[in-house]
């Protein structure tokens, strides 16, 4: 495992018990975001970086019973969460890391990322692993419950224009791994770019 790996896994894996509890509100926020994906009844779609599986009921309730929905995750102590809070039972949970992931080439229909993007460490190399298993004109959502500003401001920063959720900055790095941004929001409230599976 890399050193960015370990540190990604330690970071969460402190912080994993009491994750849920820290954003209790942001239910609505990532089910409207996943409505922004336009996923219909037996589609098959991926969680990158799950957590604690937050985005698993609304994806299942959007993809339906006949429909595939899997968590991936890196961190064994998020999953673990995920279990006890029963979200296992809206997808398959796997622990793995989203630069390899274990999937078929165009095996999926979308991709939901929930804070994904920052925790990257080689962000081209993985979008294109995520593009890898996305069919062509399949969807990726990139997202996050408060926006770039507001996510500074939680963290005692301020925003540089080296941020790579800006929109200058995402969407060359999105069009070079495989991916066509097709709208992008960064309001308080929210954070959601959508692109497209090039083909």
């Amino acid at each position: 495992m890399s050193d960015d790996q370990t540190r990604v896994q330690q970071f969460f894996a402190l912080r994993a018990a009491d994750w849920d509890s820290r954003f209790p509100d942001d239910g609505p926020a990532y089910a409207a975001a996943v409505a922004e994906l336009g996923l219909r009844a037996g589609d098959r779609v991926l969680d990158a970086g799950c957590g604690t599986g937050r985005a698993l009921p609304p994806l299942r309730a959007a993809v339906g019973p006949s429909g595939v929905v899997i968590g991936a995750d890196l961190t064994p102590a998020m999953l673990g969460e995920a279990v006890r809070a029963g979200r296992d039972q809206d997808g398959t949970l796997l622990l793995t890391d989203v630069s390899a992931l274990p999937l078929r080439p165009g095996s999926l229909d979308a991709v939901f990322g929930a804070g994904l993007i920052s925790h990257l460490p080689s962000p081209a190399e993985d979008l294109r692993e995520l593009a890898r298993v996305v069919r062509p004109g399949g969807v990726l959502a990139l997202f996050h419950s408060v926006g770039r500003a507001a996510l500074a401001a939680r963290h005692g920063r301020t925003l540089t224009p080296e941020d790579l959720r800006a929109e200058p900055n995402l969407r060359p790095l999105l069009a070079g791994s495989g991916w066509r941004m097709t709208s992008y929001a960064d309001e308080d409230t929210r954070f959601l770019a959508l692109a497209v599976r090039q083909g």
